[in-house]
């Protein structure tokens, strides 16, 4: 099964997180797409949707890796998901038009925030799965199947390099379910 990741990382030459999550799946023998969002389109788009549609239907899976930014993608994501995700394509009642019905999005997501400021005790009060619910919805809408997300939390915070090095097979392994499960 083919699976793309969708990585939308506006600084990703800063990412520690991101860079230990390729890095790990270059050393794998996992055979996945990654359509690096900021490289294709580094002034913002147009986005060329043909092509990117084109590529989603050639697809089983799909993973959005982004860093969270303000609770949410960063835009140039969110501006895929707008301009790929149409009527006629994602969603609508005629035949066709629900080209990602059933295939497996998943979400794979840096988290500068620890994972304790995002219990109902924590600074921000309101959990990870609670703050991606939108995003949640928006797979679901479109018929297809929510995974649930990979996360490395604190990435703002002195990072445990064998905790990343761990994150990172873990983020290899995560794939390979997905990929075995499409």
């Amino acid at each position: 099964m083919r699976t793309l990741i969708i990585l939308a990382h506006p600084t990703l030459d800063k990412s520690v997180i991101n860079h230990a999550w390729l890095k790990a799946l270059a050393a794998s023998d996992l055979e996945v797409t990654v359509h690096r969002l900021y490289d294709a389109y580094p002034n913002g788009g147009p986005l060329d949707v043909d092509a990117e549609q084109a590529l989603v239907r050639a697809h089983d899976s799909i993973v959005w890796q982004f860093p969270f930014y303000w609770f949410s993608t960063p835009p140039l994501l969110k501006q895929w998901q707008d301009e790929v995700l149409t009527h006629d394509f994602a969603y609508g009642h005629a035949e066709g038009q629900r080209q990602l019905a059933g295939k497996r999005i998943a979400m794979a997501i840096s988290a500068g925030i620890k994972q304790e400021d995002y219990l109902d005790s924590g600074r921000y009060r309101y959990s990870l799965d609670e703050l991606l619910r939108p995003l949640e919805v928006t797979i679901r809408y479109i018929d297809a199947q929510a995974v649930k997300p990979w996360v490395f939390y604190g990435a703002e915070h002195d990072i445990d390099l064998p905790q990343l090095e761990e994150n990172a097979q873990g983020y290899v392994n995560y794939l390979r379910q997905l990929t075995q499960a499409a």
